[in-house]
């Protein structure tokens, strides 16, 4: 189904609309939130309904702009989740690997094929050197404070700064 065509049935028919849209794309909506979300299948369960509540809400922007919705989602989903990331307070370590680096560029592009700047950043952040690629993710990513990222990497939080400069 074309994107046009799921927002429209989001506003004749939600039930059917959110029925068509969480089969088409919960299972990446959900890859990103348990990349953020690790430890509470709960909170995973609560953004992925929060996202699809917001698709719905949206529905007639997003028909009337053309917003591709695989991507919209994907951002959406990844905001919701970090804002419940935040709520919570966890300030447990997350463990930042290889595939997070390349999720960086999947959540940003709208295009693959016309988004060259996605494919550059995600390179660059591939490239980097492990704890400073963490750094860079928890910053930027996660959006966590130089405090945080500095207590959960056991370094001071100049030396983060300094990092990430």
């Amino acid at each position: 189904m074309k994107d046009r065509d799921l927002t429209r049935l989001l506003q004749h028919d939600p039930d059917a609309g959110l029925q068509a849209a969480m089969q088409a794309y919960a299972s990446q909506v959900k890859a990103v939130l348990l990349r953020i979300l690790p430890r509470d299948p709960q909170d995973v369960e609560e953004c992925l309904a929060d996202t699809f509540v917001a698709l719905w809400r949206h529905a007639a922007e997003l028909e009337r702009q053309a917003t591709p919705l695989r991507p919209w989602l994907l951002v959406t989903a990844r905001n919701k989740g970090i804002d419940r990331y935040h709520t919570l307070c966890r300030h447990t370590a997350l463990s930042l690997d290889a595939e997070l680096g390349q999720t960086i560029g999947e959540v940003a592009e709208f295009d693959r094929a016309t988004s060259d700047a996605a494919d550059w950043v995600g390179a660059l952040v591939a490239a980097m050197d492990p704890p400073d690629r963490e750094i860079f993710l928890r910053k930027y990513y996660l959006l966590q404070t130089s405090k945080e990222i500095a207590a959960a990497l056991h370094l001071s939080e100049g030396n983060v700064n300094t990092r990430l400069s």
